[in-house]
């Protein structure tokens, strides 16, 4: 699916911003601006990898079968001990949800 407005998609929007702080303006500058647009440019391509990401679905199952909505009611839970005997239960839905932030945010994080 393309979204509402069909092309551009977001995805392909961020790409070109982020190919535009890559190049032009990296290539333009010097000092804490060329610094700063590869920061910019490092934070849009996370972003890019977050839209295009197809495995949105798989930390919200993992939470859902552990009955809770979301991380945060997930997090409550193990501060008010809920999860204290229940670790086995608790580690694999953890490692789901670690795994696909690295996936997003340090793509290739698992062959390393």
């Amino acid at each position: 699916m393309t979204g509402l407005h069909n092309r551009p998609t977001a995805a392909e929007l961020v790409a070109a911003v982020a190919e535009f702080l890559e190049t032009e303006v990296r290539d333009g500058t010097s000092g804490s601006i060329s610094f700063h647009a590869r920061v910019a440019a490092n934070v849009l391509r996370t972003v890019e990898r977050e839209l295009l990401d197809d495995t949105a679905a798989k930390p919200e199952t993992a939470l859902l079968d552990l009955g809770f909505p979301d991380e945060a009611e997930l997090a409550a839970a193990i501060r008010r001990g809920e999860f204290d005997d229940r670790g086995p239960e608790l580690v694999p839905v953890l490692r789901t949800l670690v795994l696909h932030k690295l996936a997003v945010s340090h793509p290739g994080y698992e062959q390393e």
